[in-house]
């Protein structure tokens, strides 16, 4: 089998684990949608490209791929709906899934000017990036800070969940999912590992079964999704295609396999089980 690798950088821990699983017995190749021009010719397609990486030039070379039948892991359409928050969000809440409350704003500086919030708020840049805003405003002054650094930045403001200050890191790889708390960006650092993973079999009853229910209604094959604990009750406040998931024992194992299924044509491409 063919596997291509759709990203600037090969030698990210996932996919370097994950191709060297393959090598021995499938050939895998990379391509960096910011460098390649032009568009691949039909006749020479893997029989599999892993989408990891979300620039408008990789959506684009990923839709080029699925028009001429090859699939891609995740789509184009799935990689760039969890990119916009905001149709996220309403995603999300339209297919009951416990996703935090959330509005969105033009810009940071409209939202200061008109008043800001009442109550702590998690302010975030309306389209997730590398570099993105995520910041906890907890007052006029904090607002002000950043509507003077990121004036014009549309944003989806989100109710502070009081939490303990570690986000509840869910991956998933197909029917595997992998665990972890990391401590949050928005609290106080702790001494100590920022992150600990632990066995998904220790959550709470039913959040298994979100973090699932989040693959089917956005059609992800890899992904990730952030959870707050509320009182024993799970609220997601952030999904993400096709994560890093370092440091998990058996993520490239899980990713490898899930390559293989795809290429073979044994596991089809997800539809999405709500429209955006």
């Amino acid at each position: 089998m063919r596997i291509c690798l759709l990203t600037p950088d090969p030698t990210h821990p996932l996919l370097a684990e994950t191709t060297a699983l393959l090598t021995p017995r499938h050939e895998v190749e990379w391509l960096d949608p910011g460098t390649y021009e032009g568009l691949p010719e039909p006749a020479g397609l893997a029989d599999v490209y892993l989408l990891k990486t979300r620039t408008p030039r990789a959506l684009e070379l990923a839709r080029h791929l699925e028009t001429h039948g090859a699939p891609v892991i995740n789509s184009a359409s799935a990689t760039e709906l969890c990119q916009d928050r905001t149709a996220m969000a309403e995603v999300a809440l339209r297919a009951g899934l416990p996703f935090v409350t959330t509005r969105t704003e033009p810009s940071l500086a409209g939202f200061a000017a008109a008043g800001g919030p009442g109550d702590p708020v998690v302010v975030k840049s309306r389209h997730s990036r590398r570099g993105d805003l995520v910041a906890l405003v907890d007052g006029p002054e904090r607002l002000a800070e950043l509507a003077g650094q990121w004036p014009g930045e549309p944003v989806v403001v989100q109710p502070f969940t009081p939490n303990d200050g570690w986000d509840h890191k869910l991956w998933v790889v197909a029917d595997e999912i992998f665990a972890a708390l990391r401590r949050s960006e928005l609290a106080p650092p702790v001494p100590g590992p920022r992150t600990r993973s632990f066995p998904p079999a220790d959550l709470p009853p039913g959040w298994l079964e979100v973090v699932r229910r989040v693959g089917e209604v956005f059609a992800l094959d890899v992904y990730g999704v952030d959870l707050l604990d509320a009182g024993g009750q799970p609220v997601i406040v952030d999904i993400n295609a096709f994560p890093g998931i370092r440091g998990q024992q058996g993520a490239p194992h899980a990713l490898a396999a899930l390559a293989l299924r795809t290429a073979t044509g044994s596991r089809g491409p997800r539809v999405p089980a709500v429209s955006p």
